[in-house]
């Protein structure tokens, strides 16, 4: 029979359907698309966090936006807190008022002082306070008030009013005022006077304070007047009292500073220094909070005095803190910012915006007319120069950032009362004169620190434990352990703060000793009752399946846990005994007797605290990976070795380990990632205090939790919320240094024993 030819397939069977097709395309293209999202949405990111940083590095701008002209010579200059309404202040019963866009001049008369000859003036921009003195030897002062005009709620202007405060007789001395200073720290004011006749001089501080019984209210009255002449080697030159209203500068013909303190039972002088070594003194005036003065010398150099203590228990007194670049020849000028710690300083026409925490000039410039004073608004965003024919021009200030910097940032600084330059992190403060103190190093410091701690704990544990479940661990345990291992890894960051915070800190708090013994007999048993295990005979062993020893040591590690436990007391009796400096009293008691010992503080939310919290977090994420590559190591290689008379533990030394050194070296990698970025751990288990110091027993404040603390509370747009961002770059810098030296190290491990 006639065989048929076979038919050949229909070419439809191989067609496929159009839906199919479009289908296909439309997924080849979302994949793209998605693709390209993605990336754009990292550099979305990178463009975000950019413009938040970069503006903190950049140099402020001065534009000049205006001019006025007032009549003669101004000795004084001032301005309202918006910039628009400057005054001019000659001496005189008339105070005049130019409005700075329109020209408007509005002339005020200072009741009580027509007929009057004022002698002697003064100005404190923070309270808007006029000081005079008269031919008379009496001193007074009146207020410059401001008050914003609003018409359909929009802002019109600027309104001024005068207020005058009484006047007071100075009995020290004869002749006219001829220089004072007047510093009002509410409760607590100060006056400091020089009258002058010719022939003598006399220097005298008046203390102010509320008096009156509970009706009628309080009047300010003066509590004492103090002839501080016979305390100063020279004649006076220069009289600053301080915002504060208790100290007083004065600066003598011999070239030396006359420190004052005013107190509620009296004026006492408290140090005498002379800067410049020697050099004449040309400036000398308070930064905002009264606690440091900047000086300047006739020759241009200019410094930084503050308040500090040198040592535990000795008083506060001036010191050199800062060095600023010379100023350059000329009439110095100087104004002080009323919000923060800059300052407009210069010579002649040649001036600068310094500020005084980073020691940094943010401006320098020349301007076209040689000022004879100067002033900065109350927020710091433009200033106000007067030439002594009367012309002025304002000048708006581009520095949104001026504490902002590489040295404050990453930089030591010397802070206001502190013993030296310190790196430090407190970006918020109880009063208006706080300084924002914001540099990185300890929070850098802080990650590091837990990161270590973290894994000193948990690298160890989470190795062994993979090599014995990779390499010895019977296969129907090890299905049960490995889960169990990757289920501790899901638990939420919070819930082991809270645990670590309210359960673990507490009990650590009072049995250091037990878990010092504990830490110290579980590894010991483990090792002696493995030994022992060797030294077993074999018919003994056999009776084990392979792998099984650890049910054997599992009892005598629960025995050395609880004598570990049970014996700290006794250990702590012995060895850990605090003494009582007042009574001699000995007590038994670690927390105590750290701190006497060693000089650091104990805490009770501390790096022992965190390595246990954090080392249980990151054991699971080092087990699964380390465990998955040693099992992956072919068993070919591991099957050859034992084969040519290598024990198990040989086997695991010569051969599952190199071979899988690079897996385990992404597992470390992985795990620091883990450590470094956790927030609520070290929020909740450390105490959240950026200090610098490697100390078990105390805590530490790390980037990441700085960054979820404090970035609600941070106001849009500001230094402090800009820095946070920064913060954030640095962490993302740490990590991918670390991420790229290990990626390096990873592929050379792997080129290394890719043969074995």
């Amino acid at each position: 029979m006639k065989s048929e030819k076979p038919s050949s397939p229909d070419p439809k069977r191989f067609e496929v359907s159009r839906a199919t097709l479009w289908f296909d395309r439309f997924m080849g293209w979302a994949i793209r698309l998605g693709g390209i999202g993605v990336i754009l949405a990292v550099f979305g990111i990178f463009y975000f966090i950019g413009k938040e940083v970069i503006p903190l590095f950049k140099p402020g701008a001065v534009v000049r936006t205006s001019s006025v002209q007032s009549e003669g010579k101004p000795l004084i200059l001032g301005v309202d807190e918006w910039g628009e309404l400057p005054f001019f202040y000659s001496g005189g019963e008339n105070l005049l008022f130019v409005d700075g866009k329109s020209g408007t001049r509005t002339e005020f008369e200072v009741p009580g002082l027509d007929g009057l000859n004022v002698t002697a003036s003064s100005y404190d921009p923070v309270n808007r306070r006029v000081s005079i003195g008269l031919e008379d030897g009496r001193v007074g002062s009146f207020l410059i008030n401001y008050r914003r005009v609003f018409e359909n709620g929009e802002a019109k202007g600027v309104e001024p009013s005068v207020v005058v405060e009484p006047w007071y007789e100075i009995k020290a001395g004869t002749g006219p005022v001829t220089a004072l200073s007047y510093g009002d720290g509410g409760d607590s004011r100060v006056i400091v006077v020089k009258r002058d006749d010719g022939v003598t001089q006399a220097v005298s501080i008046v203390r102010l304070g509320f008096k009156g019984g509970l009706i009628g209210g309080k009047k300010l009255s003066i509590l004492g007047e103090m002839d501080i002449s016979p305390l100063i080697e020279g004649k006076a030159v220069l009289l600053r009292a301080s915002q504060n209203g208790r100290l007083v500068l004065i600066a003598d013909e011999k070239h030396a500073v006359s420190y004052f303190l005013a107190e509620t039972d009296g004026v006492s002088k408290r140090q005498a220094f002379s800067p410049f070594n020697g050099g004449k003194i040309a400036q000398m005036d308070f930064l905002f909070g009264g606690v440091s003065a900047i000086l300047t010398s006739e020759k241009g150099t200019q410094q930084q005095w503050s308040l500090f203590r040198t040592g535990e228990n000795t008083e506060r007194l001036f010191g050199p803190t800062k060095d600023f670049p010379n100023v350059g020849d000329g009439r110095k000028i100087f104004a002080k910012s009323q919000r923060n710690r800059t300052f407009l300083a210069g010579a002649g026409r040649e001036l600068s915006i310094r500020h005084s925490t980073s020691g940094a000039v943010r401006w320098h410039g020349t301007v076209d007319l040689e000022p004879a004073a100067a002033i900065l608004d109350a927020k710091g965003e433009s200033f106000w120069i007067a030439s002594e024919t009367g012309e002025a021009k304002k000048f708006e200030i581009k520095d949104r950032h001026p504490d902002a910097g590489w040295q404050a940032f990453f930089g030591e600084v010397w802070y206001e009362g502190g013993k030296g330059p310190v790196y430090q992190w407190q970006s918020t403060g109880g009063s208006d004169d706080f300084e924002a103190k914001l540099s990185l190093v300890p929070l850098i410091f802080g990650s590091l620190k837990g990161t270590a701690y973290a894994l000193l704990f948990s690298i160890p544990i989470a190795l062994l434990a993979a090599i014995f479940s990779a390499a010895f661990l019977p296969p129907d345990v090890k299905r049960i352990v490995k889960p169990t291992m990757e289920i501790m890894s899901s638990l939420p960051s919070v819930v082991l703060g809270f645990l670590a915070g309210l359960w673990l800190a507490p009990i650590l708090d009072t049995r250091v000793p037990s878990v010092m013994m504990m830490v110290i007999l579980i590894p010991l048993t483990a090792l002696l009752v493995g030994y022992l295990w060797c030294r077993m005979p074999l018919s003994f062993r056999n009776r084990f399946e392979g792998g099984a020893e650890w049910m054997m040591v599992i009892p005598f590690l629960a025995l050395a846990g609880m004598i570990g436990w049970w014996s700290g007391p006794l250990i702590e009796k012995m060895f850990f005994v605090y003494t009582d400096p007042g009574s001699g009293l000995k007590i038994a008691d670690f927390s105590l007797w750290w701190p006497q010992a060693t000089g650091t503080k104990f805490e009770q939310r501390n790096s022992l605290v965190l390595g246990f919290i954090m080392g249980f977090a990151v054991i699971p994420v080092i087990f699964t990976i380390a465990e998955d590559a040693l099992s992956n190591v072919p068993k070919s290689l591991t099957a050859a070795a034992a084969a040519l008379g290598a024990n198990r533990w040989q086997v695991v030394r010569t051969v599952m380990l190199p071979v899988a050194s690079s897996g385990i070296f992404s597992a470390l990698m992985i795990g620091f990632g883990r450590a470094v970025g956790e927030t609520m751990v070290m929020v909740m288990a450390t105490g959240n205090t950026p200090i610098m110091e490697w100390n078990l027993f105390s805590g530490m404040r790390t980037l990441a939790a700085n960054i979820a603390v404090e970035l609600p509370e941070a106001p849009v747009g500001s230094t402090h919320y800009r820095t946070l961002f920064l913060g954030a770059v640095v962490l993302f810098a740490m990590t991918f240094v670390m991420n790229t030296i290990a990626e390096i190290l990873r592929q050379r491990l792997r080129e290394k024993n890719k043969l074995v």
